[in-house]
């Protein structure tokens, strides 16, 4: 009978290193693709080991296993530690990791019954040392995927927003100016056809603009090298884009740009430049149609370029009709563009009912 208890006890005692053993062969025996499944589901199964070896180490102290065999359950403990701390999520993190260290902390003290407090204390110290390395085991590529999962997150949403940013810039310009001259082809279609092709075949130029555009954007979506092999347009393209805007509506359009701004300006502050010109632009289309003229003007200064772009009043437009009109994402976000660059902008009314937009850019070299 005695030795019948014996042999009870021993299994009971030998039970949580079966139970951690046969955890970890249950994870890693399978295919390659469902391993790390299966280690993302070990928290739960950890929890209940930790608690059998807690259980063992003080209820059956004297179970004739000796300490090799506790010492093995331990190994395992800390395998399963670093385990669920790389794999598991993180709700279920909290009670296993706890439970875990504490049974691996622990376990040589009912062993040393017989010695005093601070020893104790000593060896339960000691055991803490490799539930810190194997949770940092863990924690570390844990932490390191984080980082790049955030890097990936953080890149695609800077590609969103360019892309965004390209579409509003570049081929709204095109599509506004391709509903004047279809209004505006309809009006004289009927009295002067000459005019109507002359309009037709500014909209077939408007509508090539922006499908080029869109082509540099679906280049962009195929990578950094795609898109860089097409530069973006800067200020040396202004004069075409003012010839444009005035042959396309009823607004005159003039540019004051002296050529050692070209020098002075970095070839992502010409950039910038270009679509801020753009963007006024395209709002002067939009919100003051009726506007008799609009004029972008370049003041260098000893350490900056000062771009004006300014439009009259027209019998539609004015302070009021501005702040009443949706938003996009243009200003708001050339704004954050300009004072990424060092610089600032900002828009708001002027003179007798008009409109103008004021960026200021950081110069390379002095004028």
């Amino acid at each position: 009978m005695w030795e019948s208890t014996g042999s009870a006890v021993r299994a009971l005692g030998a039970l949580p290193s079966l139970a951690a053993a046969g955890t970890l062969v249950w994870a890693v025996a399978r295919p390659r693709a469902a391993v790390r499944q299966r280690l993302g589901r070990l928290a739960r199964p950890t929890t209940v080991c930790a608690a059998l070896s807690l259980i063992t180490s003080f209820a059956l102290p004297d179970s004739g296993l000796g300490s090799g065999w506790k010492l093995a359950e331990a190994a395992f403990l800390l395998v399963l530690l670093a385990v669920i701390t790389r794999w598991s999520p993180p709700r279920e993190l909290g009670p296993a990791l706890p439970l875990a260290a504490l049974a691996v902390t622990l376990w040589p003290l009912p062993l040393v019954a017989g010695e005093s407090f601070l020893e104790s204390v000593g060896i339960a110290t000691f055991w803490l040392l490799p539930v810190a390395a194997a949770v940092a085991a863990g924690a570390y590529p844990r932490r390191q995927e984080a980082r790049r999962r955030s890097a990936v997150a953080e890149a695609r949403s800077a590609q969103r927003l360019q892309l965004s940013r390209d579409l509003h810039d570049f081929v709204a310009h095109d599509i506004s100016g391709i509903v004047v001259q279809a209004q505006a082809a309809r009006f004289v279609a009927a009295t002067d056809l000459s005019q109507a092709m002359l309009a037709l075949e500014r909209i077939e130029k408007a509508g090539l603009s922006a499908l080029a555009a869109m082509d540099r954007t679906v280049e962009m979506l195929r990578g950094p090298e795609a898109a860089a092999t097409e530069p973006l347009p800067d200020v040396s393209q202004l004069e075409a884009l003012i010839e444009n805007f005035t042959s396309a509506g009823a607004t005159e359009a003039c540019l004051d740009l002296p050529p050692v701004v070209t020098e002075m300006l970095s070839r992502e502050a010409g950039t910038a430049a270009y679509r801020i010109v753009v963007e006024a632009l395209t709002n002067v289309r939009r919100h003051a149609p009726d506007a008799s003229r609009a004029t972008v003007a370049f003041v260098p200064t000893a350490t900056t370029v000062e771009l004006r772009v300014t439009n009259d009043s027209g019998a539609r437009t004015g302070p009021a009709r501005r702040r009443a009109s949706r938003g996009g994402l243009g200003l708001p976000a050339l704004t954050e563009h300009a004072q990424a660059l060092g610089g600032t902008l900002s828009a708001g009314p002027y003179g007798d009912g008009g409109w103008r937009l004021t960026a200021v850019l950081p110069a390379t070299r002095h004028g």
